[in-house]
Protein backbone atom coordinates (compact mmCIF):
# COMPACT_ATOMS: atom_id res chain seq x y z
CA UNK A 1 0.00 0.00 0.00
CA UNK A 2 1.74 3.05 -1.07
CA UNK A 3 3.02 5.03 1.90
CA UNK A 4 1.77 8.64 1.23
CA UNK A 5 -1.72 7.12 2.60
CA UNK A 6 -2.90 8.07 5.82
CA UNK A 7 -2.16 5.91 8.92
CA UNK A 8 -4.82 4.86 11.16
CA UNK A 9 -3.88 3.28 14.99
CA UNK A 10 -6.42 0.92 15.57
CA UNK A 11 -6.39 0.61 19.69
CA UNK A 12 -9.14 -2.74 20.28
CA UNK A 13 -8.69 -6.11 22.41
CA UNK A 14 -11.64 -7.70 20.45
CA UNK A 15 -9.81 -9.58 17.52
CA UNK A 16 -13.71 -9.61 15.57
CA UNK A 17 -13.98 -5.88 15.46
CA UNK A 18 -9.90 -5.80 14.76
CA UNK A 19 -10.68 -7.87 11.32
CA UNK A 20 -13.97 -6.04 10.29
CA UNK A 21 -11.94 -2.49 10.74
CA UNK A 22 -9.02 -3.88 8.97
CA UNK A 23 -11.05 -5.00 6.13
CA UNK A 24 -12.90 -1.72 5.62
CA UNK A 25 -9.93 0.62 6.76
CA UNK A 26 -7.82 -1.22 3.95
CA UNK A 27 -10.80 -1.47 1.39
CA UNK A 28 -11.15 2.73 1.91
CA UNK A 29 -7.24 2.67 0.89
CA UNK A 30 -5.57 3.62 4.81
CA UNK A 31 -2.87 2.22 5.91
CA UNK A 32 -3.33 0.48 9.59
CA UNK A 33 -1.57 -0.79 12.69
CA UNK A 34 -3.14 -2.47 15.36
CA UNK A 35 -2.77 -2.98 19.18
CA UNK A 36 -4.55 -4.70 21.68
CA UNK A 37 -4.05 -3.16 25.07
CA UNK A 38 -3.53 0.03 26.13
CA UNK A 39 0.03 0.28 26.66
CA UNK A 40 0.41 -1.43 23.35
CA UNK A 41 -1.52 1.66 21.81
CA UNK A 42 1.04 4.29 23.72
CA UNK A 43 3.68 3.06 22.13
CA UNK A 44 2.51 2.51 18.55
CA UNK A 45 1.32 5.89 18.88
CA UNK A 46 4.41 7.29 20.02
CA UNK A 47 6.57 5.49 17.26
CA UNK A 48 4.07 5.66 14.44
CA UNK A 49 2.88 8.80 13.97
CA UNK A 50 -0.35 7.73 13.06
CA UNK A 51 -3.14 10.34 11.62
CA UNK A 52 -6.12 8.87 13.28
CA UNK A 53 -6.53 6.85 16.25
CA UNK A 54 -9.40 4.82 16.86
CA UNK A 55 -9.53 3.46 20.52
CA UNK A 56 -11.97 1.18 22.52
CA UNK A 57 -12.41 2.24 25.94
CA UNK A 58 -12.57 -1.24 27.67
CA UNK A 59 -9.30 -2.40 26.60
CA UNK A 60 -7.74 -5.14 28.95
CA UNK A 61 -4.74 -3.38 31.38
CA UNK A 62 -5.35 0.21 30.51
CA UNK A 63 -8.67 2.35 30.37
CA UNK A 64 -9.40 3.55 27.32
CA UNK A 65 -9.49 7.08 29.16
CA UNK A 66 -6.64 6.87 30.73
CA UNK A 67 -5.30 6.19 27.10
CA UNK A 68 -7.07 9.40 26.33
CA UNK A 69 -5.57 11.66 29.15
CA UNK A 70 -1.97 10.18 28.61
CA UNK A 71 -1.84 10.57 24.66
CA UNK A 72 -3.15 14.44 25.39
CA UNK A 73 -0.17 15.28 27.30
CA UNK A 74 1.81 15.37 24.34
CA UNK A 75 -0.21 14.93 20.87
CA UNK A 76 -2.77 16.26 19.26
CA UNK A 77 -3.77 13.65 16.49
CA UNK A 78 -7.35 13.05 16.28
CA UNK A 79 -8.85 10.25 18.76
CA UNK A 80 -12.27 8.49 17.65
CA UNK A 81 -13.53 6.42 20.86
CA UNK A 82 -15.23 3.64 19.46
CA UNK A 83 -16.94 1.70 22.26
CA UNK A 84 -20.16 -0.33 23.07
CA UNK A 85 -20.64 1.73 26.52
CA UNK A 86 -23.49 4.28 25.45
CA UNK A 87 -24.05 5.97 28.92
CA UNK A 88 -24.05 9.43 28.44
CA UNK A 89 -21.50 9.99 31.28
CA UNK A 90 -19.35 7.73 29.69
CA UNK A 91 -19.45 9.91 26.52
CA UNK A 92 -19.09 13.08 28.52
CA UNK A 93 -15.90 11.75 30.36
CA UNK A 94 -14.49 10.86 26.69
CA UNK A 95 -14.68 14.02 25.38
CA UNK A 96 -13.67 15.71 28.31
CA UNK A 97 -10.64 13.88 28.28
CA UNK A 98 -9.32 14.52 25.16
CA UNK A 99 -10.93 12.56 22.34
CA UNK A 100 -12.31 14.26 19.14
CA UNK A 101 -15.53 11.95 18.88
CA UNK A 102 -17.47 8.87 19.56
CA UNK A 103 -18.80 6.19 18.07
CA UNK A 104 -20.90 3.48 19.62
CA UNK A 105 -20.83 0.05 18.94
CA UNK A 106 -22.30 -1.33 16.32
CA UNK A 107 -21.65 1.53 13.72
CA UNK A 108 -21.84 1.54 10.19
CA UNK A 109 -18.57 1.41 8.28
CA UNK A 110 -19.93 4.58 5.84
CA UNK A 111 -20.58 6.34 9.67
CA UNK A 112 -16.77 5.71 10.40
CA UNK A 113 -15.13 6.82 7.58
CA UNK A 114 -17.25 9.79 7.21
CA UNK A 115 -15.87 10.71 10.84
CA UNK A 116 -12.38 9.48 10.22
CA UNK A 117 -12.44 11.99 7.19
CA UNK A 118 -13.77 15.00 9.47
CA UNK A 119 -11.22 14.01 11.90
CA UNK A 120 -8.50 14.27 9.18
CA UNK A 121 -9.69 17.61 7.66
CA UNK A 122 -9.75 19.19 11.34
CA UNK A 123 -5.96 17.93 11.94
CA UNK A 124 -4.87 19.27 8.70
CA UNK A 125 -6.48 22.63 10.13
CA UNK A 126 -4.52 22.75 13.09
CA UNK A 127 -1.43 21.70 11.29
CA UNK A 128 -2.06 25.20 8.78
CA UNK A 129 -1.77 27.05 11.87
CA UNK A 130 -5.00 28.85 10.68
CA UNK A 131 -8.69 28.73 10.57
CA UNK A 132 -9.87 29.43 6.80
CA UNK A 133 -11.12 32.97 6.27
CA UNK A 134 -14.55 31.62 4.68
CA UNK A 135 -16.28 28.86 5.90
CA UNK A 136 -19.28 27.27 3.52
CA UNK A 137 -21.99 24.97 3.87
CA UNK A 138 -24.11 24.39 1.91
CA UNK A 139 -26.14 27.47 1.63
CA UNK A 140 -24.91 28.88 4.48
CA UNK A 141 -21.47 30.86 4.31
CA UNK A 142 -19.45 32.70 7.04
CA UNK A 143 -16.73 35.16 6.28
CA UNK A 144 -14.68 34.70 9.25
CA UNK A 145 -12.63 37.87 8.69
CA UNK A 146 -15.55 40.24 7.65
CA UNK A 147 -17.37 38.97 10.66
CA UNK A 148 -20.70 38.73 7.98
CA UNK A 149 -23.01 35.48 7.69
CA UNK A 150 -24.78 34.41 4.73
CA UNK A 151 -27.82 32.01 4.16
CA UNK A 152 -28.67 31.54 0.32
CA UNK A 153 -26.48 35.07 -0.04
CA UNK A 154 -28.55 36.99 2.13
CA UNK A 155 -26.59 38.41 5.04
CA UNK A 156 -27.94 37.31 8.36
CA UNK A 157 -27.49 39.31 11.60
CA UNK A 158 -26.12 37.41 14.89
CA UNK A 159 -25.46 38.84 18.31
CA UNK A 160 -21.79 39.03 20.03
CA UNK A 161 -22.43 35.93 21.52
CA UNK A 162 -24.96 34.17 18.73
CA UNK A 163 -21.69 34.77 16.54
CA UNK A 164 -18.97 33.83 19.13
CA UNK A 165 -20.96 30.31 19.57
CA UNK A 166 -20.95 29.87 15.55
CA UNK A 167 -17.30 30.33 15.37
CA UNK A 168 -16.46 28.02 18.24
CA UNK A 169 -18.46 25.51 16.64
CA UNK A 170 -17.03 26.26 12.70
CA UNK A 171 -13.66 25.89 14.59
CA UNK A 172 -14.24 22.23 15.98
CA UNK A 173 -16.47 21.64 12.68
CA UNK A 174 -17.54 17.87 12.22
CA UNK A 175 -16.52 17.23 16.49
CA UNK A 176 -18.54 16.55 18.99
CA UNK A 177 -18.53 19.27 21.81
CA UNK A 178 -19.72 18.86 25.27
CA UNK A 179 -21.82 21.18 27.24
CA UNK A 180 -19.43 22.28 29.19
CA UNK A 181 -16.54 22.82 26.75
CA UNK A 182 -19.00 25.41 24.52
CA UNK A 183 -20.12 26.94 27.76
CA UNK A 184 -15.94 27.16 28.54
CA UNK A 185 -15.16 29.35 25.07
CA UNK A 186 -18.14 31.17 24.60
CA UNK A 187 -19.18 32.28 28.35
CA UNK A 188 -16.23 31.60 30.50
CA UNK A 189 -15.08 29.40 33.15
CA UNK A 190 -17.93 30.79 35.82
CA UNK A 191 -20.61 29.72 33.35
CA UNK A 192 -19.95 26.20 32.84
CA UNK A 193 -22.94 24.42 34.56
CA UNK A 194 -25.38 26.83 32.23
CA UNK A 195 -26.28 24.51 29.81
CA UNK A 196 -29.96 26.23 29.47
CA UNK A 197 -27.96 29.49 28.25
CA UNK A 198 -26.06 27.05 25.30
CA UNK A 199 -29.91 25.88 24.61
CA UNK A 200 -31.23 29.18 24.17
CA UNK A 201 -28.49 30.37 21.71
CA UNK A 202 -28.35 26.96 20.07
CA UNK A 203 -31.93 27.60 19.47
CA UNK A 204 -31.82 31.18 18.50
CA UNK A 205 -28.79 29.74 15.69
CA UNK A 206 -30.83 27.30 14.36
CA UNK A 207 -33.90 30.04 13.73
CA UNK A 208 -32.03 32.25 12.17
CA UNK A 209 -29.32 29.86 10.25
CA UNK A 210 -31.01 26.47 9.21
CA UNK A 211 -34.19 26.55 6.56
CA UNK A 212 -36.11 24.34 9.23
CA UNK A 213 -35.45 24.99 13.04
CA UNK A 214 -37.66 21.78 13.91
CA UNK A 215 -35.16 19.74 11.53
CA UNK A 216 -31.89 21.10 11.61
CA UNK A 217 -29.16 19.95 9.13
CA UNK A 218 -26.32 21.69 11.03
CA UNK A 219 -26.36 22.15 13.91
CA UNK A 220 -27.30 18.64 15.63
CA UNK A 221 -27.69 18.02 19.29
CA UNK A 222 -26.12 15.02 20.89
CA UNK A 223 -28.39 14.74 24.02
CA UNK A 224 -27.03 14.53 27.66
CA UNK A 225 -23.79 15.51 25.73
CA UNK A 226 -23.03 18.52 23.48
CA UNK A 227 -23.85 19.68 20.47
CA UNK A 228 -21.86 18.86 16.25
CA UNK A 229 -21.82 20.79 13.94
CA UNK A 230 -22.54 18.60 10.96
CA UNK A 231 -19.30 18.92 8.32
CA UNK A 232 -18.50 16.45 5.65
CA UNK A 233 -19.17 17.28 2.16
CA UNK A 234 -18.66 13.74 1.32
CA UNK A 235 -21.78 12.71 3.10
Amino acid sequence: MPEDKELILLIEDEPQMRRFLRITLQSHGYRLVEAATGQEGLAQAATRNPDVMLLDLGLPDLDGLEVTRQLREWTQTPIVIISAREQEQDKVKALDAGADDYLTKPFSAGELMARIRVALRHAARQTAGKQEPVFILQNLRVDLAQRQVFVDEKEVHLTPIEYKLLTVLIRHAGRVITHRQLLHEVWGPAHVNEVQYLRVYMTQLRHKLENDPTRPRFFMNEPGIGYRLKFDPEE
